[in-house]
């Protein structure tokens, strides 16, 4: 990404400055992004419940996320007097940290990656399951029960649902051949009738697509699977006892997560930066646009889903998680490698 970026900007620097400024081309959008992607969601809550939703700081409401961040960050950062208090601070640090390494290889563009690795998709992979440490170290360092209870859930369910994705993950590698992110966009050109980008149109993948997208739901601990935050039951979860900008790190992180797992979505099954149809003349609008409208669109289902659909009782969480998407993964991992082992090496091969 650094020679992509020093040549549209047409000055030649050192490796160093550019890797620098090309992770605060990142980080900076991304984080505007989180605050103005809060104020989208509650604005498609408040759609859907015949509500208006933020609307007097700032033009339609606009500045609301802003106003937000500054109340936290004038409030008090209370410790409760028996909480470890090196890993309790700690702890958001972590969640928020983890939450930006991520996006170290996610394509924008062809050549517009900061890491372009051979083995893209296991890092994300393993630096996404990282999170759930940020959660288990407040819920421990807290020392109160509902954050304790909410941090053994958010293992438990992080454990249940990134076996699944593991396995859809590999269903993708088989049929695109590669870890590398730009390698599996590069794949989706031109799949469907040689004229539509995505492995959605492919009839073996598109199951797999709908397992991730409900697994990305899971993984982030969105509605209807917020059980680590079920506020009948444990207040906020592994939050109750944070407060001023340790507890608004977490909704950073996972509003960052939020937007990650939807640009994941649209990177592994719908065609990431590349034009819904293989036609020259949508080439002329940069991938990091096809990418971004992409993400929004996930992003609306992921609200969408938010705003409809009651949560899940804790029970039903595992049973989807561990005898449904589990073998279903599974069996989808066998029918994809039989498939390609008939037609790409052939039954004599």
């Amino acid at each position: 990404m650094t020679s992509w970026t020093s040549a549209t900007l047409g000055y030649e620097g050192s490796w160093f400055l550019w890797t620098i400024i090309d992770i605060l081309l990142i980080a900076f959008p991304l984080m505007l992004s989180v605050a103005m992607i809060i104020y989208a969601d509650r604005k498609i809550w408040a759609s859907m419940a015949l509500r208006r939703g933020p609307n007097v700081v700032g033009p339609f409401g606009l500045l609301q996320s802003f106003a937000d961040g500054l109340k936290v960050f004038l409030q008090e950062t209370i410790i409760p007097s028996a909480a470890n208090k090196v890993l309790f601070l700690l702890a958001p640090i972590i969640t928020f940290t983890v939450a930006l390494i991520v996006w170290a290889v996610v394509p924008f563009d062809e050549r517009a990656a900061l890491a372009n690795i051979n083995v893209g998709l296991l890092y994300v992979l393993a630096a996404s399951s990282l999170g759930v440490y940020g959660i288990i170290l407040a819920g421990w360092s807290s020392n109160s029960k509902y954050p304790f209870y909410s941090a053994i859930r958010a293992a438990a369910q992080m454990v249940s649902y990134e076996v699944a994705i593991g396995f859809v993950l590999i269903s993708i590698v088989l049929w695109s051949g590669s870890f590398n992110l730009t390698n599996i966009v590069e794949a989706q050109r031109g799949m469907g009738f040689g004229l539509i980008n995505g492995f959605f149109i492919n009839p073996l993948l598109f199951p797999m697509a709908v397992v991730f997208f409900i697994s990305s739901l899971a993984e982030t601990q969105r509605a209807p699977f917020d059980l680590t935050e079920a506020e009948s039951e444990l207040v906020a979860g592994y939050q109750t006892e944070y407060s001023s900008m340790s507890f608004a790190l977490y909704w950073l992180g996972e509003y960052a997560n939020v937007i990650l797992m939807c640009t994941l979505n649209a990177t592994l099954f719908w065609g990431g930066y590349l034009p819904p149809l293989d036609i020259p003349i949508l080439y002329a609008v940069p991938g990091i646009l096809w990418l971004f409208a992409k993400m929004l669109v996930f992003f609306f289902l992921f609200s969408w889903v938010k705003a409809t659909v009651p949560r899940y009782r804790y029970d039903q969480l595992m049973r989807l998680g561990w005898k449904v998407f589990l073998p279903l993964s599974l069996f989808w991992v066998f029918l994809v490698s039989g498939y390609l082992m008939l037609t790409r090496v052939g039954v004599g091969g």
